[in-house]
């Protein structure tokens, strides 16, 4: 039997618990603001990998408006665009293994903007009794990061070479000028 003092700390907990669904409003509330302030796209999914919200970021940046994103398959955004074998696995495979993935590398050719390389992080979200668990999925274009780098490259190759040519022809100059000493 239950002692007076803890069948009135039962009730009072009782009376004062918080609302489920007014701790979600407001937790949705901040996730979106949070999400909205980010400069890189942001995707917010349900367990069932529909885009709940996106940011405005996302929607500049991939040319796609929230009415074509918002409640869609991640998949099927764009006409399928999303429908990558890689990102597929990854939010299929793998993360439902781990709660978040950091810099998963994604190089995509996208029709309304082209080709881009973009690092993905994603974090599984839980909430009390997991009733509405969402993913959050962050993206970083790393194009022309990328693009440079590959440059550098290519110049440190041409240079190399360069510097190589370079230096048989004066090593040539060289034995040349010691023939020349040694006649002398």
């Amino acid at each position: 039997m239950k002692s007076p003092k803890k069948k009135r700390i039962e009730a009072i907990s009782k009376h004062h618990a918080p609302d489920a669904d007014l701790l979600w409003r407001v937790a949705w509330t901040y996730i979106r603001t949070v999400i909205d302030t980010a400069r890189e796209p942001f995707l917010i999914l349900d367990k069932d990998m529909r885009v709940l919200s996106a940011n405005r970021t996302f929607y500049r940046f991939f040319r796609v408006t929230k009415k074509a994103t918002e409640k869609t398959l991640v998949y099927k955004l764009g006409d399928g665009q999303w429908d990558i074998p890689a990102l597929r696995k990854l939010l299929e495979k793998i993360l439902p293994k781990n709660t978040s993935f950091v810099d998963y590398q994604v190089d995509h050719v996208f029709p309304d903007i082209g080709r881009r390389i973009i690092l993905l992080n994603a974090r599984r979200i839980y909430t009390a009794q997991n009733s509405r668990p969402i993913l959050l999925l962050a993206m970083e274009d790393i194009t022309k990061r990328k693009e440079l780098e590959e440059k550098l490259r290519d110049y440190a190759v041409k240079l190399n070479a360069a510097v190589t040519e370079r230096t048989k022809e004066l090593e040539l100059r060289v034995k040349q000028l010691e023939r020349l000493n040694r006649v002398s």
